[in-house]
């Protein structure tokens, strides 16, 4: 694995054990509790890294089919556990770490397509798209440090929805602050 992979792939296994310990303290009930109706659910959250990260990583750059439901992982609200969900989480980056591993420097500076599903698209940029404007490109090296910043971003979110869910001294940064 290239440097710049293997720092993001470090970092963002880092943000992966944080969830996974914030998740560990919480019941089902908790982790699809939504704290105000316009919120997400540390769930709904967990569905959204799982899908932006197969999204851009296994599916644009490892060029793997596109599956994602982006609105769905908004609107569940329940019937995943959480072992469920690990999970998912933990073979979408099984899937990323391989597709990654495979990149050499002068990858970082190719271009991939990034697809959506038309609804999602149209909801996202607000507008009615054909069928074939439903994509979009990045260039690999800025499209791996969107990700990894978007899922420390949620991770963070994940962590602080968790204590607040569930008070505890256990400091799962694995620093105290």
């Amino acid at each position: 694995m290239i440097e710049l992979t293997n720092y993001i792939m470090e970092d963002m296994n880092k943000q992966l054990d944080r969830i996974e310990k914030s998740l560990n303290q919480l019941s089902d009930e908790l982790i699809w509790t939504r704290m105000k109706e316009s919120m997400n659910s540390i769930g709904n959250l967990i569905l959204h890294l799982a899908g932006n990260e197969y999204q851009n990583f296994v599916s644009a750059i490892g060029n793997k089919p596109f599956i994602r439901e982006r609105t769905r992982e908004f609107t569940t609200d329940g019937g995943t556990s959480k072992e469920e969900l690990i999970s998912l989480m933990r073979k979408t980056r099984s899937e990323s770490e391989e597709v990654l591993s495979a990149l050499s420097n002068d990858d970082l500076f190719r271009e991939v397509i990034i697809r959506y599903d038309r609804d999602d698209w149209n909801r996202m940029h607000r507008v009615d798209a054909p069928a074939d404007e439903t994509y979009d490109t990045r260039v690999i090296g800025r499209l791996l440090i969107q990700v990894s910043a978007h899922y420390g971003y949620h991770a963070g979110q994940i962590v602080v929805f968790a204590k607040m869910l569930q008070d505890t001294n256990e400091h799962v940064t694995g620093q105290y602050h």
